[in-house]
């Protein structure tokens, strides 16, 4: 048997076969999980039918996760497909080109709420819904990046998003926890999806990542599948309110410079 055998996830944010989402949804389908897809809009859907077609995974909805009348719309759906749930995973992000890059105090006012909105406070509502349909406990988990914590060039406004997303997931992790549902973030390091190709000069970061970090490689998207598997897992009871790095210990570096840098 599967770490997941007889559990069910719903998964928000599937893009294509590359995304960290799709990487979580597989390992979880692979330790017996049943599946729930839920994907952003219609420029996806071309991407993400297929992929869970090919799967067999036949819950594939579409929800905007800015309008309360289509997450409440998904999640009546849900509690008819499946009856209840026990693992939620949060994969959303969101922000403008023009709010990435360039200057931090150019940063739009509406670009700023979207993005927020979208990255960050999506994650309140969706987890309010899934509570309602855990009774029997279970695993709600968000996606974050160092630059959450630390300031990392050109991330800007996501940046902020994720600080408020972790914050969240902490708060989350209190309210719920008298519930059996834990709630934590995983935090890969620079990882190729579709979403890492928006952010100006990524394969830079990518490249010094893979340089500095103490394991001198790059997480993979299966990499993080298998953390959301334990995450998941019952072997992750007493775990909540967590952020998960997923970096190659690059989390840890105070000085981002090898030893032959040094004089």
């Amino acid at each position: 048997m599967g770490l997941l055998e007889g559990k069910n996830a719903l998964v928000f944010g599937v893009a294509n076969k590359r995304s960290i989402a799709w990487g979580i949804t597989a390992a979880m389908q692979r330790e017996g999980a049943t599946i729930g897809l839920s994907y952003a809009g219609e420029v996806l859907e071309k991407r993400v039918l297929p992929l869970a077609a090919e799967n067999n995974i036949d819950f594939v909805e579409k929800c905007d996760v800015t309008s309360d009348d289509d997450i409440d719309a998904l999640f009546a759906k849900a509690k008819d497909t499946f009856g209840t749930i026990d693992i939620l995973v949060h994969a959303v992000a969101f922000a403008g080109r023009d709010n990435l890059g360039g200057r931090f105090r150019d940063i739009s006012r509406d670009g700023f709420k979207l993005t927020m909105d979208i990255s960050a406070y999506s994650l309140i509502p969706l987890a309010r819904h899934a509570a309602e349909i855990m009774p029997d406990g279970g695993s709600i988990m968000a996606l974050s990046y160092y630059a959450a914590e630390k300031v990392l060039p050109r991330y800007n406004v996501m940046a902020i998003a994720k600080a408020a997303l972790e914050n969240i997931v902490r708060y989350l992790a209190v309210d719920l926890g008298p519930h059996d549902i834990r709630v934590n973030t995983l935090s890969p390091g620079p990882i190729k999806t579709l979403a890492a190709a928006g952010v100006p000069g990524f394969r830079t970061m990518l490249s010094h990542a893979n340089k500095i970090n103490p394991i001198r490689d790059t997480a993979t998207i299966e990499d993080v599948g298998e953390v959301a598997v334990f995450l998941a897992s019952d072997g992750a009871r007493m775990i909540t309110g967590e952020t998960i790095h997923i970096d190659g210990g690059y989390h840890t570096l105070g000085l981002t410079v090898t030893e032959d840098d040094i004089d």
